[in-house]
């Protein structure tokens, strides 16, 4: 591990100057491939709030070593690298970013540091303009004469991307205007709406082309396309909020600039306000904030500008940002949105999972429609013990909810305005029955979940339980997905509705007058195929079979540490069977197993112990060839009976190779790091996993040494 890996977690404050040095140089590396993938390929692979903490953490490396700032350093660069085919276009005036606020506290400090530059008190007036920053991509429109003769991207300040061709597509963009400067640039926003962005994925996908991840990369790649018929079909908006070069001023303030070009005929934002210091800044802020869900578009913080331009010139400019502007920024893994319905889903285990369907709002860099509400006790506000985790404040329908994402976790609901609450909401009553086969849904002592007790004739866990089976860890046929497990589902001729329908589809196929070549989506090769591919899995180790029966608490570990245990399938069959009484050797015997507990054991055994279940089960196993799974000799293994842990990147092998290759030799592999690993093996990139094993004492190695440990360098 290098020095900038071991700097990555220490404090700006305890570096010293051979770590800041190394740092500067990581961050550098790292928002320089931010800026790129940001800018220059509309595909950002890091949130906001990533880029601008680490943003932060260079400046104030900087700001504690002065002398250590690098000539390419993070703080003078705006934008990122110009695209490709596109020609070049010089800005007569930059095109600078805006500094960012991220508390009420730093909108209090942005007005003190203005009032002392311009050496005003504390009670003199100031005024500033308030309004949205848009979440798209900037561009600067010149026209001369009242004609627009280009259109160019905000590119690295300087220099921008000529996209004039592709701006006259955009029916929000003028290009001729009446009373205006002789020369005027117009700079605002390109940006595309909820709807549109529904509309245009739904139209990909049914092109079988990739989706975007969200309305900013939508806008940008399709502002940026070499074909302006493609930018034509798309359906982008302009929103103008600032000027560049100009031949005569607008107006002395920037509120009444701003409704100048309204009146030019630009699309001006309607919540641009005026505001008497940072009290009303704030207050505009929370304002806008709750609007949020129901704007339309995506916002992700509110601009707030020196309202007089005489005072904008006096406050100037520092390298990258203007004195008289800042960006107050939400939080970027937070978003308000309205909840618009409750909905059950059934999961393959019968677990009644209410979900959330939300107005589309964009939280961490993704648009989010849907959230999880956990179940029925977090939607009273209670958590699993009855203590109440929002106090007075249950989920109805119709609220105003906050969404946050934490990581690539599924979003959840955080809260509620209860203050925006419709008079029509009323409290949501969980069902008691199973909204897929009517069956009782239960919730048993100790359990946070309601289940259905309907099992194999319940479409729904029937169907999950079909996905599961030919999921990654477990069959993985080849073209046999999730989406086409469910229309053979439901399909009445081809009538996949267990395991074993999957491995009899071919003899079936070839009895029916319909066959599956002349489906929608197949033909002959595509059948021929799947067929294949299904055939191809009738051989398979037991570990895979274990975890594609899906039962409950049994992961793809514990069908590992299963399989290991009793070899092959006859003597696990009959194992689970004997232990069905909960008592007895068999069962001790399943206990036994490092890893197995009482909770995974009931489950395993219950799940051979009902009738249907097993019968399907049986059914199943007559089609398949189950390989054994020897147990690893511990002759001549280095790492047998060892727990070993695998961390950063690894860059000779997959982690699924590492991971099987260890547990070859007998080792147990682990995802986390405690007092009972033996070995961690880090690759670049490792943190928090190499600093709590080195805290513990843990044998460190790298790849390299893996390797030549294990016999494979």
């Amino acid at each position: 591990m290098g020095q900038a890996s071991e700097v990555e977690a220490i404090e700006p404050a305890d570096l010293t100057a051979d770590q800041a040095s190394a740092e500067l140089a990581r961050l550098a590396a790292v928002l320089a491939q931010a800026n790129l993938d940001y800018h220059g390929k509309d595909a950002p692979a890091i949130s906001d709030a990533e880029y601008d903490a680490l943003k932060r953490r260079n400046a104030t490396i900087e700001e504690r070593f002065p002398d250590l700032k690098r000539a390419d350093s993070p703080s003078d660069q705006v934008g990122g690298p110009l695209a490709e085919g596109f020609s070049k276009i010089r800005h007569e005036v930059r095109m600078l970013s805006l500094g960012n606020a991220f508390s009420d506290e730093d909108v209090v400090e942005f007005d003190a540091r203005i009032r002392k530059y311009l050496g005003l008190g504390d009670t003199d007036p100031l005024t500033y303009t308030a309004e949205p920053k848009i979440d798209g991509l900037s561009l600067s429109l010149r026209y001369e004469n009242g004609q627009l003769v280009y259109a160019a991207t905000r590119g690295d300040g300087e220099v921008g991307e000529n996209v004039t061709a592709n701006a006259k597509t955009i029916a929000s963009i003028p290009q001729n205007l009446t009373g205006a400067p002789d020369i005027l640039e117009v700079r605002g926003e390109v940006y595309m709406s909820h709807a549109d962005f529904e509309a245009l994925n739904a139209a990909q996908e049914a092109a079988g082309a990739k989706n975007f991840a969200n309305p900013r990369n939508a806008a940008a790649g399709s502002l940026r396309q070499l074909d302006p018929n493609i930018t034509k079909s798309r359906p982008l908006t302009f929103f103008a909020y600032a000027w560049g070069a100009l031949s005569a001023p607008l107006d002395d303030t920037q509120m009444g600039a701003i409704e100048r070009l309204g009146a030019l005929g630009f699309q001006i934002n309607p919540l641009t306000a005026t505001c008497n210091g940072p009290t009303e800044l704030v207050a505009h802020y929370k304002a806008i904030e709750t609007a949020r869900p129901d704007l339309g578009y995506d916002i992700d913080g509110v601009v707030y500008k020196v309202n007089d331009l005489a005072l904008q010139r006096r406050l100037g400019f520092r390298s990258t940002t203007p004195r008289w502007a800042i960006a107050h920024k939400f939080a970027a893994e937070l978003a308000w949105t309205r909840l618009e319905a409750i909905e059950i889903q059934v999961g393959r285990t019968g677990a009644l999972s209410p979900v959330a369907r939300l107005s589309p709002v964009t939280v961490g860099g993704v648009v989010v429609s849907n959230a999880t509400l956990h179940n029925e006790d977090y939607i009273k506000g209670l958590d699993s013990k009855g203590v109440e985790i929002r106090a007075g404040k249950d989920i109805r329908e119709g609220d105003l909810v906050q969404v946050y994402r934490a990581g690539d976790v599924i979003p959840k609901v955080a809260d509620v305005d209860l203050s925006q609450r419709p008079d029509t909401a009323v409290p949501y009553q969980f069902p008691g029955t199973c909204p897929e086969c009517g069956s009782d849904a239960v919730r048993e002592e100790g359990d946070a979940v309601r289940r259905c007790t309907g099992g194999l004739i319940c479409p729904a866990q029937a169907v999950e339980k079909l996905k599961h089976f030919v999921s990654r860890g477990a069959f993985d046929i080849d073209g046999l997905g999730a989406k086409q497990v469910e229309a053979f589902y439901h399909d009445d001729q081809l009538k996949i509705r267990e395991p074993a329908d999957i491995f009899t589809l071919r003899a079936r196929d070839a009895q029916s007058l319909t066959k599956l070549k002349n489906r929608d989506g197949w033909g002959e090769t595509s059948a021929r195929n799947l067929f294949d591919a299904i055939d191809e899995r009738r051989s398979i180790p037991l570990n895979r079979v274990i975890f594609a029966l899906g039962i409950r608490h049994v992961g793809e570990s514990a069908s590992n540490l299963l399989a290991r245990h009793y070899n092959n399938w006859p003597d696990f069959d009959q194992a689970m069977r004997d232990a069905a009484a909960q008592e007895g050797a068999a069962w001790d015997d399943l206990l036994s197993i490092d890893g197995v507990g009482a909770v995974m054991a009931a489950s395993l055994t219950q799940a051979f112990a009902q009738e249907a279940e097993y019968a399907s089960i049986t059914r199943l196993i007559a089609e398949l060839d189950i390989q054994p799974v020897a147990s690893p000799a511990d002759d001549g293994s280095p790492v047998a009976g060892q727990t070993v842990v695998f961390t950063g990147t690894l860059e000779k092998m997959t982690r699924a190779e590492a991971k099987a290759r260890a547990e070859a030799l007998g080792a147990k592999v682990s995802g986390s790091v405690s007092a009972k690993t033996d070995l961690l093996v880090a690759g670049p990139g490792a943190g928090s996993k190499a600093t709590k094993a080195a805290d513990l004492g843990i044998k460190v190695i790298d790849e390299d040494e893996w390797l030549a440990l294990i016999g494979d360098a």
